[in-house]
């Protein structure tokens, strides 16, 4: 850490404790309101991680500082006596055919959580810590409404996820993904709180990427399944999660949205959505017994038009919680990494996104940070009237990508490329 980046935190430190110099009491109302009323105890790290980074990032903590201070509170918060914050048992919400499912009552738990966080604040500006600032890509999103009643996307982009989930086996990760909620945004909101936490716990995640993403998809649909029946939730989500660690870019998904590649100005296809009337899907789904039907699109048993998805659970198996997963080693030659959802790719084709990203960077003299509000705009004008999530992940320097369009005087055109294995 230099000097300038230390100064940057004893600065917000500073702040912090200054903005929270008491500890919150019982009654104390919180800064931020939780995610839920009631937790598990298994939904107390991702829901405390949710809070404290939306807590400082609104104070513009520096994004690494934010991570540190987060992990370090909730590895507190879980050596506590949470037992005062149990709820009071509900017979008529646990059956007796089930194991009891102990839930804590959300305020109370993250009213200690940011007292917490502030004993931390309180030590490290005596003691600042040796935190290294991990040096991340440029990150470009933007997410739209559009015609739709409501916003039922969700999006997570996770530059420290080492520093943020306690990782240190010496491999420097970065996460990102797009949720896809229908039917309430309750399924994407869940997994884009929780789906990292479960990854980062994975044993083989350092050995076998694509097996730690598989198990954490159907495990996060199990915890969501519990909330859903308590809750009577309804909804589902499809997903698209990235890892970067070293040089694999390794994709996980369910359901329709997308991830792709571009590797000097061409289309890198990673994932084959998952679609009812996709032959395979088909098929899985007639075995089982279902079956799809058009009904303006094509319909699992005439209900919802997605074949794979967190959620869903009164259509489930034949919405298999089941993800595909597909890795790439970089050879330093990819530009950029762009997550969507369906909202993007039904009226954009992936052969026209280097030429659109181009016009964007042209647009703007080489500065990447507008290129997904521009592509968000794109898709809106090729007619799109579900909500849009884009999420660009640069791997290369927006401003190097421009001059190098320049220099091989393509325009911006680009050709498409088999979908790889």
């Amino acid at each position: 850490m230099g000097t300038r980046e230390q100064d940057e935190a004893l600065k917000f430190l500073k702040s912090f404790v200054e903005e929270f110099g008491n500890p919150l009491c019982p009654d104390d109302s919180l800064p931020l309101a939780p995610l839920s009323r009631k937790v598990t105890l298994q939904e107390v790290t991702g829901e405390s991680l949710e809070l404290g980074l939306r807590l400082l990032s609104a104070r513009h903590g520096p994004s690494w500082l934010s991570a540190s201070m987060c992990r370090a509170a909730v590895s507190e918060l879980l050596k506590a006596d949470l037992s005062p914050f149990h709820c009071p048992k509900d017979p008529e919400q646990q059956p007796d055919d089930e194991p009891e499912v102990v839930l804590l009552q959300s305020e109370h738990v993250q009213r200690l959580f940011i007292n917490k966080l502030r004993e931390v604040a309180l030590a490290w500006q005596k003691q600042l810590p040796s935190l290294v600032p991990h040096s991340s890509h440029l990150c470009s999103v933007h997410a739209i409404r559009n015609t739709r009643r409501k916003m039922e996307d969700r999006h997570v982009i996770l530059r420290e996820f080492n520093q943020l989930l306690g990782l240190q086996d010496g491999v420097e990760r970065e996460y990102y993904a797009v949720f896809d909620g229908h039917g309430g945004v309750d399924a994407a909101t869940y997994a884009a709180t929780h789906l990292h936490v479960m990854l980062s716990q994975q044993e083989t995640l350092k050995s076998d990427t694509a097996t730690a993403f598989k198990n954490t998809f159907i495990q996060t649909d199990d915890m969501f399944k519990i909330k859903a029946k308590r809750e009577r939730i309804r909804s589902g989500s499809t997903g698209v999660a990235v890892l970067l660690s070293a040089d694999w870019l390794t994709v996980a998904w369910l359901g329709d949205s997308q991830a792709m590649l571009v590797r000097r100005g061409e289309p890198v296809i990673l994932m084959d959505p998952h679609k009812p009337e996709r032959e395979d899907e088909k098929q899985r789904i007639e075995d089982l017994g279902g079956c799809i039907a058009f009904m303006g699109c094509w319909r699992v048993n005439g209900t919802y038009a997605v074949s794979r998805a967190i959620g869903d659970f009164d259509q489930k198996p034949y919405v298999s919680n089941a993800a595909d997963c597909s890795s790439v080693q970089l050879s330093g030659e990819e530009d950029y990494i762009l997550l969507a959802c369906d909202g993007f790719f039904d009226v954009v084709q992936p052969v026209e996104v280097p030429g659109l990203v181009l016009e964007a960077l042209r647009e703007t003299g080489g500065s990447g940070t507008e290129a997904a509000q521009s592509l968000v705009n794109q898709a809106k004008a090729a007619g799109s009237s579900d909500n849009i999530t884009v999420l660009l992940v640069f791997l290369r320097e927006p401003q190097k990508l421009l001059l190098s369009e320049m220099g091989s005087g393509t325009g911006g055109e680009a050709r498409g490329q088999a979908p790889q294995n």
